[in-house]
């Protein structure tokens, strides 16, 4: 009987334990990024009454005789489960599908957490607001280039930060030329307008001509501006000419396709024009994608690499962890790239408060990257996860615990009784 009282004993702290481990689960069930615990029970050293035996010819075997000694806590593992994303629609919120974690730090101290509840500091980093801890990942340089084989660090959003003009030296045109076009009595011609910015970001409008010449599949291309700053441009569609013609199939054949054309701006420094950049620079065009074919002409261009000098004003934030600055003269580039890192066991992972966790020897080393690489997961921005906790499954295994610390406290009260009588006996 002192076996049963202490198997009972066991037994009412063990659902106990069961017990905390439901509460906090429900407790978190609105905590952002939470992962639910679960109990599993052993049985604990038994007693051998007897051993087994071996049949012989004239006997069967026999079984062991054991008497257990109670029960004990398995193991509390985690559940790393995916939660239920909600939508927030503040940029700065991020929840990851996938098993990846985000990767903070405080200090010398890493941590990893679901919890994607960001903000922007005063000093322009990207930190949890609640335990200031560091956001990580990788800075781009000033010219937008991200190093993801650099060491990883704090990521900066330099909100207002001024960004410089920069002149356009490159240009890309689109579009189709109608083959139809004729050259008498009044030549057809197609044009677009395209602003060039000089060194200082003044915008210069040029606008760019197509004109249906006399010769079968040739145009000649002219650039002409309004602007009082503008004094010359010059037009080279390659090896000093400024004609292009068009093979059977609607491309480009001479100059070559792959040959750039080039326009060279003058700009001048009269009284009243005001001031100019550099006085005189060149602006590399591509025009492979403009073709020959029979139906509507129009050309547009789809990418210039001048802007006027701008501030940040916002970013967003891609599946792929990339941060893209949004600046006021209209221009994106690339600030920053957030790092994601995934375990082998996630379920050896450590709680550490405030919805971290810390890597153990048993949750193997963080095996960082950006996020859709690795079986980490993507990062949605404007949503948060949210916890795990099943409250179905924890209701029930509410009963379940009272109904097993009843059954123990029962078998105490049992075993009392019978000692009881036993003492009685004297009497």
């Amino acid at each position: 009987m002192m076996k049963a009282l202490f198997a009972a004993i066991a037994g009412l702290q063990n659902h106990i334990t069961m017990m905390d481990v439901v509460g906090n689960n429900i407790a978190n069930v609105n905590t952002q990024g939470f992962k639910a615990s679960r109990v599993t029970f052993q049985d604990m050293l038994t007693q051998t009454i007897s051993g087994a035996s071996a049949p012989t010819e004239n006997r069967g075997g026999t079984n062991p005789q054991q008497v257990g000694l109670g029960m004990k806590i398995g193991g509390i593992d985690v559940l790393q489960t995916q939660g239920s994303l909600q939508a927030t629609g503040r940029n700065t919120d991020f929840a990851i599908q996938g098993t990846g974690f985000f990767i903070v730090r405080d200090g010398a101290q890493t941590y990893y957490t679901r919890d994607g509840g960001f903000d922007v500091a005063v000093t322009g980093e990207m930190v949890n607001p609640t335990t200031g801890f560091k956001v990580q990942g990788w800075q781009a340089d000033t010219n937008g280039n991200i190093d993801t084989n650099k060491p990883l660090g704090s990521i900066v959003i330099p909100l207002g930060q001024a960004i410089a003009a920069q002149p356009t030296t490159a240009v890309t045109m689109q579009g189709n030329l109608n083959s139809s076009a004729v050259s008498a009595p009044v030549a057809d011609s197609f044009s677009s307008t395209l602003d060039v910015y000089d060194s200082l970001g003044a915008a210069h409008p040029v606008v760019l001509k197509y004109t249906k010449t006399a010769n079968p599949n040739e145009w000649d291309v002219s650039a002409t501006s309004t602007d009082p700053a503008v004094n010359t441009l010059t037009v080279d569609t390659g090896a000093g000419g400024t004609k292009v013609t068009f093979d059977v199939t609607g491309h480009r054949m001479t100059p070559p396709l792959g040959t750039k054309m080039s326009i060279a701006v003058d700009l001048t420094t009269a009284s009243g024009a005001g001031t100019t950049g550099t006085t005189a620079f060149t602006t590399v065009i591509d025009q492979d994608s403009v073709t020959q074919f029979a139906g509507p002409g129009a050309i547009a261009p789809t990418f210039n690499n001048g802007f006027s000098a701008g501030s940040l004003v916002s970013f967003s934030v891609g599946p792929g962890g990339d941060i893209t600055g949004i600046f006021s003269n209209g221009t994106t580039r690339a600030l920053g790239q957030m790092a994601l890192a995934n375990f082998t066991n996630p379920a050896g992972l450590q709680r550490a408060g405030s919805n971290n966790f810390q890597a153990t020897s048993n949750s193997g080393v963080p095996n960082v990257g950006t996020p859709g690489t690795g079986g980490r997961g993507s990062v949605g921005a404007g949503v948060l996860e949210g916890s795990n906790t099943d409250l179905a499954r924890e209701f029930t295994n509410v009963v379940i615990a009272q109904r097993g610390f009843q059954a123990s406290s029962k078998i105490i009260s049992t075993a009392d009784q019978m000692l009881e009588g036993l003492v009685n006996l004297i009497r």
